[in-house]
């Protein structure tokens, strides 16, 4: 018997999304050269989204392992050769307060993967300098550098650090001489991007009605579902809407022709953040409880998983959220 209901997880959803290379390309272009078609769909390439190195230090080595949510290489031609740059994108259903760290995480790691794959090649010194063959790279070595875009698809607006510096307590004197690092932030539902693709463009009109907290319910249910039917939005947009705002779609709603009723879809999302506002109730409790009794962390997720049947990073994201409050 056919499922009646799918729970669209946002990360696989996006994913599934901007695998699209027009999509891909519409919205790098919108976000880094206000809407100018400087990259084109069809010098992407996909790219292995894993990014495990090794992080090595004078007496050990650990293990660094860190997944890319979407990654594709640019690779256009010139008079001098190939040009390459890596674009990544990273998904954020809630604000997360390390961001800089995380994304400085994910660079360093396509950069030390390139630096190992290159150092591979260099077995002996033959034709290096000593100090070539001592950081096992030529000084005339390049590698491909990448960009990390981060689109925020929750309600409330982001505030967290948005660059290293942000994050650190450095005196006035000392800060000119610390790195920083900075991250290129999308807010889905306050962007004014400009968009060649239709599809983008449907897709961030009514993620920023749905995720419009000024606005009734009532008023941004009709408000999506009349753009959804006066620009007769492709479903797998509206998919995708659901999906970023962690909705159920009932696929009974789906007619012959393969078009979503909107105000079926509406109506479940706003049941499902119904039901998300209970379970956050019923999480808090639990939390607090186990706190109160002085369980481990790893034993309130246990609960929170078994009770509330909730996916490990979902149980995590509560015991961080509440435990804060709590402070």
């Amino acid at each position: 018997m056919a499922k009646k209901a799918q729970n669209l997880k946002p990360d696989t959803v996006l994913k599934n999304y901007w695998s699209n290379n027009e999509q891909f390309a519409d919205i790098f272009n919108a976000v880094l050269f206000d809407g100018e078609e400087v990259i084109k769909p069809e010098e992407l390439e996909d790219v292995d989204t894993e990014e495990s190195s090794i992080l090595e230090h004078r007496d050990y080595a650990e293990s660094i392992r860190a997944s890319r949510d979407s990654i594709k290489v640019r690779k256009k031609s010139t008079a001098y050769g190939v040009e390459l740059v890596l674009l990544g994108m990273e998904h954020q259903e809630h604000v997360h307060y390390a961001m800089p760290m995380r994304v400085m995480g994910y660079d360093y790691g396509i950069y030390k993967k390139q630096y190992d794959s290159n150092a591979k090649g260099y077995k002996s010194s033959e034709g290096m300098e000593e100090d070539e063959y001592l950081s096992r790279m030529k000084k005339t070595d390049r590698f491909t550098p990448v960009i990390t875009m981060v689109t925020y698809y929750g309600e409330k607006p982001w505030d967290g650090a948005v660059s290293l510096h942000e994050m650190l307590d450095i005196p006035k004197e000392m800060k000119a001489f610390v790195n920083d690092y900075k991250v290129l932030l999308v807010e889905a539902g306050r962007s004014d991007l400009v968009f060649h693709n239709v599809k983008n463009e449907a897709l961030f009109s009514m993620l920023k009605i749905v995720l419009d907290r000024s606005l009734p319910r009532e008023e941004a249910r009709e408000k999506v579902i009349d753009y959804a039917r006066e620009n007769d939005v492709d479903k797998t947009v509206i998919m995708t809407v659901a999906g970023a705002t962690n909705c159920r779609i009932d696929y009974n709603a789906v007619s012959k022709k393969g078009d979503l009723d909107m105000c079926t879809l509406f109506d479940e999302i706003a049941r499902e953040n119904e039901a998300r506002g209970e379970a956050r109730g019923e999480a808090k409790g639990i939390i607090e409880a186990g706190l109160d009794f002085g369980l481990s962390e790893n034993d309130i997720v246990e609960r929170l998983q078994k009770k509330l049947n909730l996916s490990l990073e979902t149980a995590r994201e509560y015991i961080k959220m509440f435990r804060l409050k709590s402070q």
